[in-house]
C-alpha cells in the first residue's frame, strides 16, 4: 500500500496523494507546506504558483479550507518582462486583499526558490501594503 511522506496513509494531511512510494509533489513543496505555524484567522496564506509563462498568487484561509481570492498574470493580461508582470501581480493581489480587509499574510513560496519572479511578486505585495 502506498504511504505518504508523513507515513500516515495514501492521502497526506496537506491533501497530497501518494503514487506508489513517491509523493505527487517535490520534496521542497512538501517541506514548505508543512513548515508553517498553526493556521490563524488573521493571517491567511499567500500561495505562489509559477509556470514558465505566468505567475499567480492566491490567499487561502486554512481554517475554513477556502480560497479568499486569486490573481494571475494571465488574468491581468499584463505585457512586458516576466519580472515586471510578477511585481504587478503582487501589487494587484495586495490591492484586492486590502479591499477584503486582509493586511497580514504568511508567504508560502510553494517550494520555489525565493528568487526572481517569486521574489518580485513578494516585493510587489509588500509595496501594495501586505505585511509578511
Amino acid at each position: 500500500m502506498p504511504v505518504c511522506h508523513d507515513g500516515s496513509s495514501t492521502i497526506c494531511s496537506c491533501g497530497d496523494t501518494a503514487i506508489g512510494d513517491a509523493v505527487s509533489y517535490s520534496n521542497a513543496h512538501l517541506r514548505a507546506c508543512h513548515s508553517f505555524r498553526a493556521p490563524s484567522v488573521e493571517r491567511p496564506r499567500l500561495v505562489v504558483h509559477r509556470s514558465l509563462r505566468n505567475i499567480g498568487a492566491q490567499l487561502v484561509d486554512d481554517l475554513s479550507a477556502t480560497t479568499i481570492l486569486g490573481v494571475t498574470s494571465l488574468g491581468l493580461e499584463l505585457e512586458g518582462a516576466k519580472l515586471e508582470q510578477a511585481r504587478e501581480t503582487g501589487r494587484e493581489i495586495a490591492r484586492r486583499a486590502k479591499d477584503k480587509g486582509v493586511t497580514r499574510v504568511v508567504f508560502d513560496r510553494g517550494g520555489y526558490l525565493y528568487h526572481g519572479r517569486v521574489q518580485a511578486l513578494a516585493e510587489g505585495a509588500r509595496e501594495g501594503g501586505l505585511e509578511f
